[in-house]
């Protein structure tokens, strides 16, 4: 059985079902009205918008014959577009849909089946037969204007309102639009879809996470990472991105350090991270403990023991003042609350007597303008400050004439001896007796001058809230082939991120003598 366009003046056809020079005919789409509100008000314009569209006057909305289908012929691409996708160009026919067809009497109506059977006769004879000319009533007002010859081109009058059209007292409210002044109109349409697309490309691109949303907010970069600006996220890409495993396809690199960042910075689940970047929970997790190793593999040598030229040269006034140049580092521990172990042992080890809780101890030393210059590894909350600094390493660092800030519970006198350096602790008194007047100047600078360290301290676990704990028993195993865990590092990778962040120490020189 052969088909025929029900487009007005279309002649393509299919004979037996072998199509003619590749063309594919489609019905009208149906009103899905059960399917939800949205989708039933989208398919119901579609409908309309089809129906308006082949303007036949015995095809409606509500009754449209199973023969009667649209050839390839009036899409762009050649088929309808998907439903939903309301601004395409192909969700309704647009294409060579020819003369504006008008209101039929029953005249019409009783001789279409004529001039159908005449057009098929002269298809076959390959003349051209024009349109049956019927006598038509005078439109009313409202309606479209008939159009007795197909070959003229159509036009429709459209009533418009007074703010449309200017008009003034006399004039009529009428305009005849041609179909050269829809062209017009569609290009417009088209324009206006094309900005709002762009514009919704716009919103999506500040939605995702990538380059392109934090490039101009450096807010946004501080929140998300800490870092203070995003061409300094981008340095810190740029010397890890070679170094990061080429396996990992899922995210790209710089989405790696970002959503690692985040976690060190947020504590954010690894769940949420999951639906965030849009991937799978143990992808987050392998990327996260992927980059950590990388970070501290790459970064690890910016916390670096400064020499003695450069210590005297950034020496602030104020250490100056009271001690010289001779201050190396200020000394402090810092816990971290974590998990109770299952097995007594470890739980006893990790217990500690100020926290009252399982903990890990680090000690960090900082310069005297506020650089993190050493980190230990960590240690269980039950060991004493003294032990720590004895065995991590830091007193092979001292030089001869060196001086060394440390809290009462660091009682090196007898370690630091054997380096030719000096340390400097808060007095303490012994009994009733009260502190000479010396002691007590003496302590109040080291007391004042001690709180750098534990401000930076408080910098690193409030910038990055993965360090408020309670740290997860996992993250205290040793890695694979090292003597370092992976909580040792994130504190080392946390305290690279504050070194490359503005100093939290402030130099308030008007409080003491200019320097040396």
């Amino acid at each position: 059985m052969g088909r025929h366009c029900c487009v007005t003046s279309c002649r393509s056809y299919s004979v037996s079902g072998r199509t003619v020079n590749g063309l594919s005919f489609y019905k009208f789409p149906t009103w899905k009205k059960t399917e939800g509100g949205n989708v039933a008000e989208i398919t119901k314009r579609r409908r309309m918008a089809w129906v308006s569209a082949v303007r036949r006057t015995n095809i409606t909305f509500n009754y449209t014959p199973p023969s009667m289908k649209v050839c390839s012929l009036h899409f762009h691409s050649g088929k309808p577009a998907y439903e939903m996708f309301e601004s395409h160009p192909d969700w309704a026919p647009s294409l060579n849909l020819g003369p504006n067809e008008t209101t039929e009497t029953e005249t019409d109506t009783e001789t279409e089946p004529v001039a159908r059977h005449s057009n098929q006769h002269s298809q076959k004879d390959n003349a051209e037969v024009g349109p049956l000319a019927v006598d038509k009533p005078e439109p009313a007002e409202n309606h479209t204007e008939l159009v007795g010859n197909h070959s003229e081109p159509a036009s429709i009058v459209v009533e418009l309102t007074e703010e449309a059209v200017g008009e003034t007292e006399g004039e009529p409210a009428f305009k005849e639009l041609t179909e050269c002044d829809f062209c017009g109109y569609r290009r417009a349409e088209i324009n206006r879809l094309l900005n709002e697309n762009r514009e919704l490309k716009c919103a999506l691109a500040k939605q995702r996470m990538d380059e392109e949303s934090l490039k101009e907010d450096d807010a946004k970069v501080k929140y998300y990472t800490g870092l203070p600006y995003f061409g300094l996220l981008m340095g810190l890409l740029s010397t890890v991105m070679p170094y990061l495993p080429r396996s990992v396809r899922t995210l790209s690199p710089f989405q790696m350090v970002f959503l690692t960042l985040m976690r060190l910075r947020l504590n954010l689940p690894l769940q949420h991270l999951a639906y965030l970047f849009d991937i799978d929970r143990r992808v987050v997790a392998t990327i996260f403990n992927t980059t950590i190793h990388v970070l501290h593999a790459q970064l690890s040598p910016l916390v670096h023991w400064p020499d003695r030229d450069s210590l005297c040269q950034t020496m602030p006034p104020q250490f100056v003042e009271a001690f010289g140049d001779h201050v190396a580092v200020i000394l402090d521990c810092f816990e971290l609350f974590t998990e109770k172990a299952s097995s007594l042992r470890p739980r006893a080890s990790s217990f500690s007597h100020n926290k009252h809780d399982n903990t890990v101890k680090y000690l960090i030393g900082i310069t005297p303008n506020g650089a993190i210059s050493f980190i230990s590894k960590g240690w269980g909350g039950r060991v004493s400050d003294k032990h720590v600094t004895e065995k991590c390493g830091l007193l092979d660092k001292l030089l001869p004439g060196d001086l060394v800030l440390a809290a009462r519970g660091f009682n090196l006198r007898d370690g630091e001896g054997m380096m030719c350096a000096e340390v400097k602790m808060p007095a303490v008194t012994k009994g009733p007796c009260q502190m000479d007047a010396k002691d007590v100047e003496e302590t109040q600078q080291i007391d004042h001058l001690r709180t750098h360290v534990e401000r930076m301290i408080g910098t690193i676990c409030k910038k990055y809230t993965i360090l408020c704990g309670p740290i997860p028993i996992k993250m205290l195993l040793a890695c694979q082939g090292e003597e370092l865990t992976f909580l040792d590092k994130i504190v080392t990778v946390c305290c690279v991120l504050t070194n490359m962040c503005p100093s939290a120490v402030v130099v308030d020189p008007s409080c003491c003598a200019d320097p040396i």
